[in-house]
Order: C-alpha cells, then sequence, then structure tokens
C-alpha cells in the first residue's frame, strides 16, 4: 500500500516516462502529455525522439546513451518541442532498470518543468549583452574624441592667428570628455547596483525552483508572487538605466512622493536579500513629508545606504543585524531621513573619505566606490540637499536632509 502512495506521489509531483531497451516509449504520465501536448495514445509505442529539439546537437543524446547502456545514471538540462512546436526544458534524470540477471530491462526518466527559469536567465543574459555593448560604444566615442583633441593639439601652431576660436575648441572638447567620463561613472554605478537586483532574482528564482516540493494547493499562489517580484525587480533594473540616461538632463520632470514611500519601495526591493542576509528593518514614521524630487533616483540612495550596510554585516559576522530607517522633520520644517546599522561602525581613519568617487575597502569585485559617491551626487543635485555620516554606539547613521525652501521653490515653479 505504501508503495503505491509512494508512487502515485512521484507521478503527481514530476513528469515520468519509460521506454525500453530501444527507446521506444512504454508509459508517460500525465503530466508528461500535460507539457508535451501529445496523448497517451500518440505516444506510446513511438520513439522517444518524438520530443527531441532539432537544435539539441546529436552528440547529447550519443553521451546520454553510452551513460545508461553502461548501467549508469544521466543527469542533464534538455531542451524539447512539444507538439504544437514550442520549446519547454526539463531537467532530467535516467535510469537503467536491471532484471534479476543484471541485465537492463528498461530506462525511466523522471523530470521537472525548469522553461520558465531557463527563460528568465537568458533575458538577463540579453540585458547583460545590451549593456557590454552600451560600454563598447562609450569606448568608441571616448577613443574618437580623444584622436580629435590630438589632432587638434598637432595643429596648433599653425593655427596661431585663430587663437581665440582655438582655445573656444579646446574648452569645447574638454567639457565632452568631462562628459564622457561622467557617463563611464554612471555605466560602472549601473553594473554596480545591478548586482543587488540580479542578486534578488537569483533569491526569488531559487523560492519558485522549491515549489516544486512544497504543498500544491499553496503552489499557485507562492509561484505568483515570486513571480510579481522577479517582474517588479526587471522593471526596477530598467528604470535605473532609464534615471542614468536623463540624470544630466536638464528638462526631465519631478515628481511629488512622501518620503515614507520611497523607504518602502527600497525596502520592498531589497526583500529577498535582506531575508537571505536575516536583517531586520524598522522604519519609524516620527514626521512624514511630502516632497519633490526624483522618487527612483532616492530611491536608489537608500538601496546604496542598506547595501553598504549588508556588506558590513556580512564582513564582520554581526549576528543580530539590525537596519533602522527614521523619517522626520526639522524645526525649520526640512525633511530627515536617517539610516543606521548595528555592523560596528566606520574606521575613523576613512571616514571623511567614503563619499570620495573610486574609494572603496570593498574588493574590486563586490563593489565599485561609487555607490555613496552617486548617492551624495544624487541628494545634492537633485535634492539640493545633504547627505553625511557619523558613527554611533554601535553602527553608523547615514543622515540626508532636503531643505524646506527646496520644496517651496518646487511648489511655486
Amino acid at each position: 500500500m505504501k508503495l503505491e502512495q509512494y508512487q502515485s506521489a512521484i507521478e503527481n509531483s514530476n513528469i515520468i516516462s519509460k521506454t525500453n531497451i530501444d527507446g521506444i516509449i512504454t508509459f508517460v504520465n500525465d503530466e508528461f502529455c500535460n507539457i508535451s501536448g501529445y496523448t497517451k495514445e500518440e505516444l506510446i509505442g513511438q520513439n522517444h525522439n518524438i520530443v527531441r529539439h532539432p537544435d539539441v546537437s546529436t552528440s547529447v543524446f550519443r553521451q546520454m546513451w553510452n551513460a545508461i547502456l553502461n548501467k549508469e545514471t544521466y543527469k542533464a538540462t534538455v531542451k524539447n518541442r512539444a507538439k504544437d512546436g514550442s520549446t519547454f526544458y526539463v531537467n532530467t534524470t535516467v535510469f537503467p532498470i536491471l532484471g534479476e540477471n543484471g541485465e537492463i530491462e528498461e530506462f525511466i526518466a523522471i523530470r521537472y518543468d525548469v522553461t520558465e527559469s531557463i527563460r528568465l536567465n537568458e533575458a538577463l543574459l540579453q540585458k547583460d549583452q545590451e549593456l557590454e555593448q552600451l560600454n563598447t560604444t562609450l569606448e568608441q566615442r571616448v577613443d574618437e574624441q580623444t584622436k580629435e583633441l590630438l589632432a587638434l593639439n598637432q595643429t596648433l601652431e599653425e593655427r596661431i592667428q585663430l587663437e581665440v576660436e582655438k582655445n573656444r575648441e579646446k574648452d569645447r572638447f574638454l567639457f565632452q570628455q568631462s562628459r564622457l567620463a561622467s557617463m563611464g561613472e554612471m555605466i560602472a554605478n549601473i553594473a554596480h547596483q545591478w548586482r543587488q537586483p540580479l542578486s534578488e532574482l537569483n533569491i526569488t528564482l531559487y523560492k519558485m525552483n522549491k515549489l516544486h516540493y512544497k504543498d500544491k494547493n499553496k503552489q499557485d499562489v507562492l509561484f505568483e508572487d515570486s513571480y510579481s517580484h522577479a517582474k517588479k525587480i526587471i522593471a526596477k533594473m530598467s528604470e535605473t538605466i532609464e534615471d542614468f540616461r536623463n540624470f544630466f538632463n536638464p528638462n526631465r520632470e519631478s515628481e511629488e512622493f512622501l518620503l515614507s514611500h520611497v523607504a518602502q519601495e527600497a525596502v520592498d526591493i531589497m526583500h529577498g536579500t535582506l531575508e537571505h542576509n536575516e536583517i531586520k528593518v524598522t522604519i519609524e514614521i516620527k514626521e512624514d513629508m511630502l516632497i519633490k524630487g526624483y522618487f527612483n533616483e532616492f530611491s536608489q540612495v537608500l538601496i546604496n545606504l542598506m547595501n553598504n550596510s549588508i556588506d558590513a554585516f556580512c564582513q564582520k559576522k554581526i549576528k543580530n543585524r539590525l537596519i533602522y530607517v527614521e523619517i522626520d522633520t526639522s524645526g525649520l520644517g526640512d525633511a530627515i531621513i536617517k539610516v543606521s546599522d548595528n555592523a560596528g561602525g566606520i574606521d575613523q581613519n576613512i571616514i571623511n573619505k567614503i563619499f570620495e568617487p573610486y574609494f572603496s575597502t570593498k574588493h574590486a569585485s563586490v563593489g565599485t566606490g561609487l555607490g555613496l559617491y552617486m548617492s551624495e551626487m544624487i541628494v545634492k543635485n537633485s535634492m539640493m540637499g545633504t547627505l553625511s555620516v557619523k558613527n554611533n554606539d554601535d553602527g553608523v547613521c547615514f543622515t540626508i536632509i532636503i531643505p524646506r525652501s527646496h520644496n517651496e521653490g518646487k511648489e511655486n515653479e
């Protein structure tokens, strides 16, 4: 009786097929039919290559047959084609079943669907290629501008009579190179900021994969939650690109938002990483304020500050990990938001350098040294505010102050 229950549990939660030693299908369960689009009558008696995808090299199947005919278990992620021509991916394990004489009698294959995970991974790879192409284009433009500047310098003696025009040209090229350098910093910062959403996606996809082993009644709800969270993170990554593209655009439009909303948005984006690193975040709203600025940029500032806390917790192996976000206003009506932690604080010898570009205490693979620099630029240039830091009793506290005059000026525009 128990054996029948085990068999039923396996068949209902996995995609299963059996073939004889020649690869002819002798059994498929309902899950196999659902994903392939074939009926049992259409499958049984057919060679298993009925679902083989033409893109898959014959060497892959040769490798599989060599393994299972040698009485070994074969595992791989396989690309298949359904009856309607669509593609699906499955993680596959093939077992040879031996008779009493030790010879192979049949093969059993157990699979589970990983199509959505593969497609999400392909989308991420495409985004990575687009970013690489963007970086390559930027390098080409820098090279072109540099060559023009060198050509200009080579002809300075011949153009002495046009000194004023020459100086203007020189200033123009220097300004363009300065702008390109700023764009280079922004590209590096985008790469740094994407590490966090990619980590979030990795955690979300891991949770989605684990759903195959949970209570089926809860599976759909949990899957939809994880899928929605992944889509939200991808949208946030696209917004990051757009925000940095418009960073120097004087005509970009600001918007009104509450400090509490932007703080909650940052925490929601960071949810998976905070949970993975066992970090508790508390948001205390003493007095909320409606401000005018750039919501996504300000959200990125808070994410940068929390990322620094996460790195400090991990580096110093802090056990009871806390991040505290406080929202308040000053007696003059300035908006104030503080982000503090209990990660042990910053060395007093370097605390005055942390807002400098490319300054970092982290390994190059973890940080670019641009996170706090760009955060200060956003607060200063976009919000006309200040970003400061000081150590507290058991950690560090970053304070953002947005003056009342900035918001009043925006309201009168």
